[in-house]
């Protein structure tokens, strides 16, 4: 029903603004004491330079880099040999992030990431961006156990609470199969995004559920979910499903009835399942109202099952005529004899004499089955039109199926008294 949230490939300036710059600005929820002691500690080891010969070649570089010469520049870093250790780190990882700009080998940027980040010797925001856009390499290679890992020693460096990596921490718990543990990262995904919510993390949390069929734990997150983002459409739509995959009839009938006066039902499936919660609500005229709007609009398809649907709302909401009427335009689409036969008995229940025996008769010519009924019908049609002698031929036949013999014994001697005292010749 959901799917994961997608993480998506790493775009030119998503990779410089992460790992050129020096650092983004700090997230507003930070971690505990103990966690901001450690950001304190990590952010007192000494600054250091590349060396002058290092640092001519890196500045040429990124001169290319400039250029939007990015192979070139990428040409130069490979071309440099570092001595020092932190030259080494801080030039792997300028040749990963030219490996990221470039896009074209994922496992290039990571294996010199991993180079760069090793030592631990880099500057606090170098080694910090270099640790998260690991992870988000690693996420978009499917090492999800590594991109876990990556993102863990990112917050742990940091002591930051992130959202967004709270949802990538819980997209690859749920890539790993691992649903149980998509919960916690979710949770505290929600709790950091603070006063600006964000969807993933509750959509994450309920494809969990539903992936585990706990239903109603899926359920009290929708719940949730269309408080916090009551404009979107998608969850008034959902709600409902998952009220029916609980077997609450009443609250899923009263969510899309909602959804439905709010304007957020524009799919065909969509009306036909509030048509029929509105028949299960014992609220047929309803039903039959909505699916007729929506086949007249051409939203919903004027196919033989929708308006079989429409013509058995319209009966069930005691409206027989219209139900006939839809019965006779569904037996032209089908030939089929049962609905000429549907149609010709709702008719002659709303005295339509003239119009059932017609119906019925379409019903005898495609071969319906128990005719002597169908007979014993028209025979009562004609008698209250009071065409006895009709009556009378209908009533014979009628008496011919032994299943109709019966009742039609008593139509027939009624017939005959009726036509006698009317001075009719039978």
């Amino acid at each position: 029903m959901f799917k994961n949230v997608e993480f998506k490939k790493l775009s030119t300036s998503l990779v410089v603004v992460a790992s050129l710059l020096v650092a983004q600005a700090p997230f507003a929820n930070y971690a505990e004491a103990a966690g901001a002691e450690k950001v304190e500690k990590k952010k007192k080891r000494p600054t250091q330079l590349v060396g002058p010969r290092v640092g001519k070649k890196v500045q040429k570089a990124f001169e290319a880099y400039s250029a939007d010469d990015i192979k070139g520049a990428l040409a130069i870093l490979l071309d440099i040999e570092a001595s020092k250790p932190y030259d080494k780190a801080y030039v792997a990882r300028m040749i990963a992030v030219m490996y990221a700009t470039l896009g074209e080998n994922d496992q290039k940027t990571i294996e010199y990431l991993k180079k760069a980040i090793e030592p631990d010797l880099l500057n606090e925001g170098d080694h910090s961006e270099s640790l998260k856009l690991l992870g988000d390499m690693q996420m978009q290679t499917k090492d999800y156990k590594g991109a876990l890992k990556s993102f863990y020693a990112w917050m742990d460096f940091s002591g930051k609470d992130d959202g967004q990596t709270y949802v990538k921490i819980a997209n690859a718990y749920y890539s790993l199969k691992q649903l149980d543990k998509v919960i916690e990262p979710a949770d505290k995904a929600i709790a950091a995004f603070g006063d600006k919510p964000n969807q993933n993390p509750y959509i994450l949390k309920i494809t969990s559920y539903y992936e585990r069929k706990m239903y109603k734990e899926a359920v009290n997150v929708l719940e949730t979910v269309i408080q916090v983002f009551p404009e979107n459409k998608q969850w008034w739509t959902q709600l409902p499903m998952f009220y029916l995959l609980i077997e609450d009839y009443d609250k899923a009938v009263q969510t899309l009835d909602l959804a439905y006066k709010l304007g957020h039902l524009d799919k065909e499936g969509q009306i036909k399942t509030l048509a029929s919660l509105y028949s299960q609500a014992e609220a047929p005229y309803k039903a039959a109202q909505l699916l007729e709007k929506y086949i007249a609009s051409g939203l919903v398809k004027r196919d033989d099952k929708n308006i079989s649907t429409l013509a058995n709302a319209w009966h069930s909401a005691q409206h027989i005529d219209k139900a006939a009427s839809y019965y006779g335009e569904l037996a032209k689409m089908t030939s089929d004899p049962k609905h000429y036969r549907k149609q010709g008995m709702l008719l002659k229940q709303d005295e339509q004499f003239a119009k059932a025996i017609v119906a019925l008769n379409k019903a005898i010519e495609l071969g319906v089955t128990n005719q002597g009924r169908i007979h014993m019908s028209i025979a009562e049609s004609y008698f209250y039109l009071e065409k006895y002698k009709k009556a009378y031929a209908a009533i014979q036949k009628a008496m011919k199926d032994p299943s109709a013999r019966k009742s039609a014994k008593g139509w027939k001697s009624f017939i005959v008294d009726t036509a006698r005292r009317k001075n009719v010749t039978i």
